[in-house]
């Protein structure tokens, strides 16, 4: 059974993976020029004590504005979830559930958690990678549409091949 749950500091290697794991199922495309190597250089630290040090202030964040959550399969963490509730918006930081585990409801599940934890008065904001249809179709699902805008932010910047990710801004408004 799967659960929602606040991450402990001991998932931190467990998160780490479902980062890696997520991002090697989903962002290498050989028609934008990203490679399985770029991901795999990307997270070849993730176990430095630098990285797990960073990854626990990430999950022990005392900050009231922003909620990291797991979902775990008995010991197993199978998703992450990350979200920032601002005074004038709501972000869906990120949605990561190890491939395996898609299909199964865990991101509708993140998403129930979510509308407890922000202000539903405000607009709901997610940034997805432009080619990234089941996610795309998963947020249209769950009431998201396109705003038009296209980015790409340096820290999405691939390590060998220097493409940055190409990404969409999706919204739901406020009602």
């Amino acid at each position: 059974m799967i659960i929602i749950t606040k991450p402990k500091i001991e998932d931190v290697k467990q998160i780490q993976d479902v980062f890696y794991f997520t991002w090697l199922a989903t962002y290498p495309d050989e028609e934008i020029g990203i490679t399985r190597e770029d991901v795999e250089e990307r997270y070849k630290n993730r176990f430095s004590e630098k990285a797990i040090e960073k990854r626990k202030n990430d999950i022990s964040n005392k900050n009231k504005n922003r909620l990291f959550l797991v979902a775990k399969d008995e010991k197993k963490v199978v998703g992450v979830c990350r979200l920032l509730n601002d005074k004038n918006f709501n972000d869906l930081e990120a949605i990561y559930v190890l491939p395996e585990y898609q299909g199964r409801g865990i991101g509708r599940m993140f998403w129930e958690e979510a509308k407890k934890f922000w202000n539903l008065e405000n607009d709901i904001i997610v940034r997805v990678a432009t080619y990234n249809k089941n996610a795309i179709e998963f947020y249209i699902k769950l009431g998201f549409v396109d705003t038009g805008k296209r980015f790409a932010e340096e820290h999405f910047k691939m390590p060998i091949t220097g493409i940055s990710i190409p990404e969409m801004e999706l919204i739901i408004k406020k009602k």
